[in-house]
């Protein structure tokens, strides 16, 4: 499932992202979720921050969960399994080094 809309892509039900810049060492995407949304359980070989921008989310980092709000950071590792459930309507700031190719090709 992948459509644009506004400068978003449509990434799954109650998901979509804007990809706000980047170069080849960094990239800073803004990831919208409704209630329910959920980011599937993945891994990539980046490094990536989250910063909780707005709302609630219970992300699985490599097996163990972690209840997160508006103002609080992540940082996961290259190659970690992590996904989240949007537990309360809201937006992250997801930031990886080096930038995901995937995202934009």
């Amino acid at each position: 499932m992948s459509s644009k809309q506004d400068g978003f892509e449509v990434v799954a039900e109650g998901v979509k992202r804007k990809i706000l810049s980047y170069n080849e060492t960094i990239m800073a995407v803004q990831v919208h979720f409704e209630t329910g949304g959920v980011g599937s359980v993945h891994s990539h070989p980046h490094t990536q921050l989250t910063y909780v921008l707005e709302g609630s989310f219970t992300f699985t980092i490599d097996g163990k969960s972690v209840e997160v709000s508006k103002g609080d950071t992540l940082v996961f590792e290259p190659n970690v399994k992590h996904g989240t459930t949007c537990l309360e309507k809201g937006v992250v700031l997801d930031v990886f080094t080096p930038y995901r190719e995937d995202f934009v090709g």
